[in-house]
């Protein structure tokens, strides 16, 4: 029976799924530490995780039986993806399933920052009564600009253009827009035209503080900010500065450079207090229907790989995903991807006398990802004979 550890208070949704197939599950509501992580792991099969859990080299290392990783989110920069490969552990994340909600929550920041709505909620539970019009603009008609079009990024633009208003947007793969958006052709176009700037962009070297002081200044007088995609895209004390000099009318924050570990910890903020700030702890994707959608999509694509090894959506592997045939059985093995591996493997069933039904075999630039159908028993010594080659990285027996 494969064993499951699931963190950070997954979605019920997902340890159901586990049971219902037969898995035996363990639940913790908080994460663990890199130390806790090297104790723990050890034993089980599949390890669940969401954003505040980091898996190191080191955790890789220490856990030699975790085959497979699930991350219960969008990201994986909590991982260390190329240690994952090298130890052929295949990582899978859920990147459509949140969309709607961060998309919905974007475009009601436009809406609040336009009329000034944080700052009068405040206001009214402080008994201030300032009922006033200045500065506070409808948001048809004014100019969305959306720096990453992808899944969130151009769902915002189909809401967006719902409100009435006109969609401009960069991304550094060509994308074909929808609706009316219209594609520029770099950031500063987007940042000198848009009355708001919405960034949706991952976390890589080149978005690391890539709106800085010089960006800033080229937004529009008055223009606002709203990011809920990566904490270190903006640099903050740019920003704090910017809106309080009012050359930006006001900006909206879900993302931060560092974050609390837990719910019972403050966090630091330069822009806490100043006037048209919106605050949210990350809350983006944070709705009930987010959570049973990654769930479900998740333990589900994490059932699918223990089951047949598949690795479709993997955004560390190879993309395989070959049906199983009733009566046969199966192995999977991860390899450096040099020449002669299947004639090695090959010779080794075939020494077995194991009689192969099928074979499949999946290459990038360093690693290769092989399944092999037999219709005969995987033996104990089957797997240790192939994991003896050099060339070697996991073999597994899938059923």
């Amino acid at each position: 029976m494969q064993k499951v550890l699931l963190l950070e208070n997954i979605h019920p949704l997902a340890r159901d799924l586990f049971l219902k197939d037969g898995f035996k599950v363990d639940s913790l509501k908080g994460a663990l530490t890199e130390d806790e992580l090297i104790a723990r792991l050890p034993g089980y099969d599949i390890l669940g995780i969401r954003s505040k859990t980091y898996l190191t080299r080191k955790v890789f290392e220490a856990a030699k039986s975790v085959a497979t990783v699930g991350c219960f989110c969008v990201g994986t920069n909590q991982v260390d993806l190329k240690a994952a490969r090298d130890h052929g552990v295949v990582v899978f994340n859920a990147p459509f399933s949140n969309t709607r909600s961060v998309a919905e929550m974007v475009l009601a920041e436009i809406v609040m920052l336009s009329r000034k709505l944080g700052t009068r909620n405040i206001e009214m539970h402080q008994g201030i009564w300032n009922k006033s019009s200045a500065q506070c603009f409808e948001v048809r008609g004014k100019t969305l600009g959306i720096v990453g079009y992808g899944n969130i990024g151009s769902q915002v633009s189909y809401l967006a253009e719902a409100f009435g208003m006109r969609v401009v947007f960069y991304d550094i793969i060509s994308k074909l827009p929808l609706g009316n958006a219209k594609p520029m052709s770099t950031l500063d176009e987007v940042l000198e035209t848009a009355d708001f700037v919405t960034l949706h962009v991952p976390a890589t070297d080149s978005t690391r503080n890539m709106i800085g002081k010089d960006e800033l200044s080229k937004m529009k007088q008055g223009a606002c900010l709203i990011n809920a995609s990566r904490g270190d895209v903006v640099v903050i004390p740019a920003l704090e500065e910017a809106v309080r000099s009012k050359h930006l009318g006001g900006c909206a924050l879900d993302v931060y450079p560092e974050e609390p570990e837990n719910n019972q910890n403050g966090y630091p903020s330069p822009l806490k207090g100043v006037e048209n700030v919106i605050l949210t702890p990350h809350i983006g994707g944070a709705t009930e229907e987010a959570q049973v959608n990654i769930g479900r999509e998740v333990a589900s694509t994490l059932i699918r790989f223990a089951q047949t090894g598949s690795t479709l959506r993997a955004v560390n592997f190879p993309q395989v995903d070959v049906p199983l045939d009733r009566g046969n059985t199966r192995l999977t093995n991860v390899h450096q991807n040099v020449k002669g591996v299947l004639k090695d493997i090959n010779r080794i069933l075939s020494e077995y006398g194991a009689n192969i039904q099928a074979q499949s075999l999946h290459t990038d630039q360093d690693l290769g990802y092989l399944i092999v159908d037999l219709n005969q028993p995987i033996t104990d010594e089957l797997i240790h004979s192939i994991e003896q080659l050099k060339t070697a990285i996991r073999t597994r027996r899938v059923c």
